[in-house]
């Protein structure tokens, strides 16, 4: 009885090693890397653009050409509660379906175990109103942002998508672009959602120096047409303004899952 006693100890005192350096502590002091996919789908199908149909709850089929989004204004709760804002200037990411090196956002954050992550779909005000100058990389207007602002309205496009469908009117085709941040008026409408996400139920993030964590995120394009609010080509076919894009943003808050993720 002694015999077993000492190895139960003794597996029970191994055990608990392991899981502890499975678990790093929180160290803001030590920085390490941490990337957040975004897999884009539609309902159960891996989105394939320009060959697959998808059918919205309207019951108009369609094609998706084009899906671009930012994503920024990362948040990462850890196990202990302490949260970790990652500096602004390195938040900022175009999420392109079309580039499969543009669909990760690729940060780095203090070791240690996430069970939340917090984002913003959109470009906040602050960053739409900054100088040019400031504005670079996936925000420089005159390159990689090009098409994804308005220059009439001085504003970034939060969430662009487009394709084909034979209920629309406008040639058959449909243009949903959403912006808005506020702008300089209270009366003006605010685009920019948040959303967070729980890891605790498929992983959570246990970010330590040597290695890479992945989040993986599911976004689902058919909810930013069918939610609050279900979208219609046939009604609706072009959202090129502040207001009317308003009941898509409401519907993409609950375009993002999360699927797995990779420790």
């Amino acid at each position: 009885m002694k015999r077993i006693l000492i190895i139960g100890i003794t597996t029970a005192a191994i055990f608990s090693s392991c899981k502890k350096d499975d678990t790093p502590e929180y160290n803001p002091n030590v920085k390490a890397d941490l990337s957040v996919e975004f897999d884009n789908v539609a309902g159960a199908a891996d989105l394939q653009m320009n060959t697959a149909t998808y059918n919205n709850a309207a019951g108009e089929s369609f094609k998706v050409t084009k899906l671009k989004y930012y994503v920024s204004n990362f948040v990462f709760t850890n196990s202990n509660g302490t949260t970790y804002t990652v500096p602004q200037k390195d938040s900022y990411f175009l999420i392109d379906e079309s580039d499969p090196a543009a669909r990760e956002a690729e940060l780095q954050v203090p070791e240690g175990e996430y069970k939340s992550v917090s984002f913003i779909v959109g470009v906040d005000s602050l960053r739409n109103t900054m100088d040019v100058s400031q504005r670079t990389g996936v925000l420089d207007v005159a390159g990689t942002a090009s098409d994804m602002y308005w220059g009439w309205n001085s504003g970034y496009i939060f969430f662009k998508l487009e394709g084909t469908s034979a209920a629309s009117m406008m040639g058959g085709v449909f243009q949903y672009h959403i912006g808005g941040f506020g702008g300089y008026s209270s009366s003006t409408a605010n685009n920019i959602r948040k959303i967070t996400l729980d890891l605790t139920a498929r992983g959570v993030a246990k970010v330590k120096s040597g290695k890479s964590t992945n989040i993986h995120l599911m976004v689902d394009i058919l909810k930013a047409l069918n939610g609050t609010t279900n979208m219609s080509f046939a009604t609706l076919p072009m959202v090129h303004s502040i207001a009317p894009g308003t009941p898509v943003a409401n519907n993409y808050v609950s375009m993002f899952t999360h699927e797995h993720t990779e420790n």
